[in-house]
């Protein structure tokens, strides 16, 4: 009987210790930006860009890690505390700024409140005044295109795509057309036109969603051009 009564009172404590662990408040507070270059936005692909937090001297080791839009925006929901914030390395079509000793830098962030935070990057490349139009069965794009790193860190045009899609997804993955323009075929940086022709679409509709990226040599993630929903 003595030891049933122990085992009974072993559970009850079990029982109320999980009660408490149950009973913590969710994370309430919002942390939000975007992926800047001298305060411009960049685009990536949905979902493949990663930025990860540390809560130093919570207990957790690991990271927070979630991804970026594809419009580069961010949106994390966090306890009040003090967080750095970094991006991994070999990620995004940008240079992160590293420490002397080789490792990611990061940014304090001190959180008492929902906050916005733009993160600044250094783009390899940028896409500049892109317009973009439907008509005539195609969707026709002009566009320049900035170097942005010119130093020892510079890198090449592999390619440059123009990719349609029914809906506001819009990447390698996510299209129903694309047109590719490689790199050695460039001429020149300015005044680049290119264009896709619109497929049928099932069901139909009269708008389809596009933008242009460029993928960097040596660079897995592509760099965008901000979204354009186009009627035709």
């Amino acid at each position: 009987m003595k030891i049933k009564f122990h085992y009974i009172i072993l559970a009850l404590l079990a029982a109320t210790t999980g009660c408490k662990k149950d009973n913590y408040d969710a994370p309430s507070l919002k942390l939000t930006g975007k992926l800047v270059y001298k305060g411009e936005a960049i685009g990536v692909e949905y979902n493949q860009v990663p930025y990860e937090l540390y809560q130093p001297g919570f207990g957790k080791v690991g990271p927070i890690s979630q991804s970026f839009a594809q419009d580069g925006t961010y949106s994390s929901l966090l306890f009040k505390g003090n967080y750095k914030f970094t991006i991994p390395p070999n990620q995004g079509p940008f240079l992160w700024k590293e420490l002397a000793s080789g490792k990611r830098d990061t940014v304090a962030v001190s959180l008492t409140g929902n906050q916005t935070m733009d993160v600044e990057v250094t783009p390899f490349y940028m896409i500049r005044n892109a317009k973009l139009t439907a008509g005539g069965g195609k969707v026709t794009a002009n566009f320049n295109i900035e170097k942005v790193v010119t130093d020892a860190n510079a890198k090449d045009i592999e390619r440059v795509s123009l990719y349609i899609n029914k809906t506001q997804f819009v990447s390698g993955v996510d299209n129903i057309a694309v047109t590719d323009l490689a790199g050695p075929d460039i001429t020149s940086l300015n005044n680049i036109t290119m264009n896709a022709a619109i497929p049928g679409i099932s069901p139909t509709q009269n708008y389809v969603f596009a933008r242009v990226g460029i993928k960097i040599a040596g660079v897995e993630d592509m760099i965008f051009s901000p979204l354009a929903k186009l009627s035709f």
